[in-house]
């Protein structure tokens, strides 16, 4: 067995690096770039409207509107979407890319979420202008249905759409219960047993299974349960109540972590400049790490933790209650904005100006690693509390994006089964919690993260396909919300549900 899983790993491995380095970053970066400037730089030129219409719109009536019974409001999406990017990845993903690719990681991390802010703009617009209502009246929309309805719908591509669609749906459903459920579930349990159990005497069950890692998996299954079974009003319910107060809790403690070592952030962003274009400091016998390492370490864990590009969040996107494609897709800017620029900034100043990084050399101290990092910045300020509140805090960030993933992965299987099909896998998603509990091989993370990867191909594929498309609505939107011309909205690929729309953002609904 032993044998198997190292030969498991070693394949995977070769996919992985295939996967993610060889061509997916670079279709990823050059997506974003892509669609930057056909777009004509809208996260720039038009930062005022997006911002206006986002933060600014927190307080309006509209973005919390949950009059329709099927659909969740535009709040609700992001912050179920959020649920869902803010995760391991912007904690331990973070530590992990300082660790390797030193301080420049993350100055390509903020490149990668910037022009990854268009690529999730595009994912949504093509989400909602491709969506459709599903046998229970509940809007569909997602990777699967511009692909089988976008790409398919051009000469010759019908199979090809469809083929993409479903390897999608495949890709979405295995990775739901790797990356969005196994793998989250077990750094709770990691992190909490290291937290608050250190000390208890530890009873093994059988195996390398512990009592505790058992009772911790019932009950986050248990609590799953009660949430995801209620469907994506109950799951959007929960996110829009937890997500706001978890983000602005790790920010403050963040902030004060900041202001204890103020003397030490200009050297910090220093740091963060020069190591982005050099290479990291050869010392104490370490080794050194290329340019090539410091972009890929930043890049990676950056796509990794908002997901731009993945395809994931425009089937939660799709289901908000708007009826322009761009105004979702704006939330789509935001949503990596806060992710990468906020949140995993955060975290990278706490590392940084904690002392426990070099900053001449770009490597962390002895006895301290990325699975450490965080928790050893946190404490070295409140002291024992600060390990106990990146523990909760990984709890909170890691829990509601299984939350999130349960959706993504029942919508995969109502693509491919129907909604009948949905329902079953939301039982079997929640009963797999308890076996993240119980995982003790990283083999079942690591393939996950592979299928993550694999999901990332057809999506890319669909969206340079569809960016005509999406350039189209996109203008037609700015002339006429930004611009106040005359003109006909662009609003769904299908005639009856263009017509309704339009009739409702004619009447001011929207």
């Amino acid at each position: 067995m032993t044998d198997f899983l190292a030969k498991l790993a070693e394949i995977n491995d070769l996919i992985n690096t295939f996967v993610w380095v060889k061509i997916g970053l670079f279709l990823l970066i050059g997506t974003g770039i892509l669609m930057t400037v056909l777009t004509k730089f809208f996260q720039i030129t038009h930062i005022r409207h997006w911002i206006s219409r986002t933060i600014g719109g927190l307080f309006k009536k509209e973005s919390h509107d949950k009059s329709d019974v099927s659909s969740v409001s535009q709040f609700q999406a992001l912050c179920t979407a959020l649920a869902a990017t803010i995760g391991t990845g912007n904690i331990a993903g973070v530590a992990a890319a300082i660790c390797v690719g030193g301080p420049g990681a993350v100055f390509w991390m903020w490149v990668a979420a910037f022009f990854g802010m268009m690529t999730n703009f595009s994912e949504n617009v093509l989400g909602i202008y491709y969506r459709r209502k599903n046998s229970e009246n509940e809007w569909s929309g997602g990777a699967m249905y511009y692909l089988q309805d976008g790409l398919g719908g051009y000469k010759n591509c019908k199979t090809l759409g469809k083929i993409l669609a479903v390897l999608f749906a495949i890709f979405a459903i295995l990775a739901s219960f790797g990356i969005g459920n196994m793998g989250q579930i077990n750094k709770i349990v990691l992190n909490v047993q290291s937290a608050f159990f250190s000390g208890v005497e530890t009873r093994y069950i059988f195996g390398d299974v512990t009592l505790i890692a058992l009772m911790l998996g019932m009950t986050l299954m248990i609590i799953g349960g009660l949430i995801i079974l209620g469907g994506l009003k109950r799951i959007a319910a929960f996110a829009e109540n937890i997500v706001p107060f978890m983000a602005v809790a790790y920010i403050i403690g963040a902030l004060i972590i900041m202001i204890v070592h103020i003397k030490s952030v200009p050297a910090m962003f220093n740091a963060i400049f020069n190591f982005a274009f050099g290479i990291k400091a050869v010392a104490g016998g370490a080794v050194g790490v290329t340019i090539s390492t410091v972009i890929t370490q930043g890049c990676k864990r950056g796509v990794f933790s908002n997901e731009a590009g993945l395809g994931s969040s425009v089937m939660v996107h799709s289901n908000s209650n708007v009826k322009e494609p761009v105004k979702q897709g704006i939330w789509g800017i935001f949503e990596v904005f806060a992710d990468t620029f906020i949140v995993c900034t955060m975290t990278a100043i706490v590392v940084l100006s904690s002392g426990y990084i070099d900053l001449n050399t770009g490597l962390a101290v002895e006895g301290v690693d990325d699975a450490t990092l965080v928790q050893e910045a946190f404490a070295g300020v409140f002291g024992e509390p600060g390990r106990w509140f990146v523990a909760v805090a990984i709890l909170l960030f890691a829990f509601t994006t299984v939350l999130g993933w349960s959706h993504y992965g029942s919508k995969a299987v109502e693509y491919l089964f129907g909604t009948v099909g949905a329902r079953i896998y939301r039982v079997i998603f929640v009963i797999m919690i308890v076996s993240g509990a119980l995982m003790t091989s990283s083999i079942a993370w690591d393939i996950s993260d592979t299928f993550n990867g694999l999901m990332m191909i057809p999506n890319l594929i669909g969206v340079l396909a569809l960016s005509p498309v999406v350039v189209r609505i996109t203008n037609n939107y700015v002339k006429r919300k930004i611009k106040g011309e005359d003109e006909e909205p662009i609003l769904s690929h299908f005639d009856d549900i263009q017509a309704a729309h339009a009739k409702e953002v004619e009447n001011g609904a929207e």
